[in-house]
């Protein structure tokens, strides 16, 4: 089962998640978030939800899901509700895009990543080295209507968002302090249904946030530059707004972001001792101090002394 049973209103507490996408084990990287959002809720008394997101079904890997599950319980980080799977969650994100259809906010678009990069060339818009391009516009009709069912069946167009005039976004992030973002700027219309018919990120952590009633994010510092796009989308959605706390990333020697991607090795868990150390660098990489270092340490006795050291 996984859509959430009448959710808890924020006003009911802290509930905090770890939302892993299944394309690996957890590597270094991942268990630095994982263990900084669980900390963050134990402290303050609250809920640590798991949610996998594994919405981008062709990068998934069938067993990471358990596995992930496995590491995490292994390094004693336990969750209090019913895990989550986005890949279940498809009637919640359509709901969510026809609501936003309704709003007259939502064009197609047929635009290749190669069609977005001439375009911006022909407007003499460079786009640094992996930095995302600003979409220009070029699908958006000069006026914005409501969109047939019909329209949504057809195959090949991604759906996009169509942001007002100066979409500028303001929010405080617990670790870093202010942020801002102008959208139009930034980012451009973003999508929100593939082209090929997968509903994005953007999309469905604004859904799945609201349904299981978050109030706090806790997550990696690499998804920061997101979350202007989901505060907009909760804002005209009409869902309250989490608040954020973005982690310090893990590099490797190269001062890359650790990461799947670059073949990051995964985290040794085959028993305490070895999750123990693991748990131990990523609290270092956090700034945690004055843990227990024993030999004689569990995991429990050392969480608990990292709970009560952590500074949130």
């Amino acid at each position: 089962m996984s859509t959430p049973k009448n959710p808890p209103s924020p006003a009911g507490g802290y509930r905090g998640r770890f939302a892993p996408s299944p394309t690996g084990p957890l590597h270094a990287g991942s268990l630095v978030a994982a263990l900084g959002s669980w900390l963050d809720a134990r402290k303050n008394g609250g809920k640590w939800l798991l949610r996998i997101e594994d919405l981008d079904t062709p990068r998934c890997i069938p067993e990471a899901t358990q596995q992930i599950q496995s590491q995490l319980l292994a390094c004693g980080l336990a969750w209090d509700e019913e895990i989550i799977h986005q890949s279940q969650r498809q009637e919640a994100y359509q709901r969510a895009l026809e609501r936003l259809n309704n709003l007259k906010c939502l064009y197609a678009c047929t635009c290749s990543r190669q069609t977005i990069a001439n375009n911006l060339a022909n407007l003499g818009i460079e786009t640094p080295r992996n930095q995302e391009m600003v979409y220009p516009g070029t699908c958006r009709p000069a006026s914005l209507i409501s969109n047939s069912a019909e329209a949504f069946k057809n195959s090949g167009k991604a759906w996009r968002i169509a942001l007002p005039p100066n979409c500028h976004i303001e929010f405080e992030d617990l670790e870093l302090g202010h942020q801002s973002q102008n959208l139009n700027q930034e980012v451009g219309d973003f999508v929100l249904r593939r082209s090929d018919g997968l509903f994005t990120y953007q999309l469905a952590v604004v859904v799945d946030d609201a349904e299981q009633g978050i109030t706090h994010i806790v997550r990696g510092k690499d998804l920061l530059s997101n979350t202007a796009r989901q505060i907009y989308l909760q804002k005209i959605l009409g869902n309250q707004r989490p608040k954020y706390l973005h982690l310090p990333l893990v590099l490797d020697e190269h001062g890359e972001k650790l990461s799947k991607q670059t073949l990051a090795t995964q985290i040794n868990t085959q028993d305490e001792k070895h999750s123990l150390m693991e748990l131990r660098k990523a609290a270092k990489h956090l700034g945690l101090k004055n843990l227990p270092d024993g030999e004689n340490t569990t995991i429990a006795e050392w969480l608990l002394a990292a709970t009560h050291a952590w500074k949130n």
